[in-house]
């Protein structure tokens, strides 16, 4: 897989994740421990792909 693959898979992780935290943030009672699941497989995401883009 080239690094243009592996970004482009992670952004489109990025985004479902994004919105997956979108519709539980909506919910009449939304879940804390998902919210922060989910915020924190987001960072990860965002690191990792900072880290393909600069090198």
């Amino acid at each position: 897989m080239s690094v243009e693959d592996r970004l482009h898979s992670l952004q489109n992780r990025h985004a479902s994740v994004e919105a997956e935290l979108k519709q539980e943030t909506r919910r009449p009672l939304p879940d804390p421990s998902s919210i922060t699941r989910l915020k924190r497989e987001k960072l990860k995401l965002k690191d990792e792909m900072v880290r393909l883009v600069e090198h």
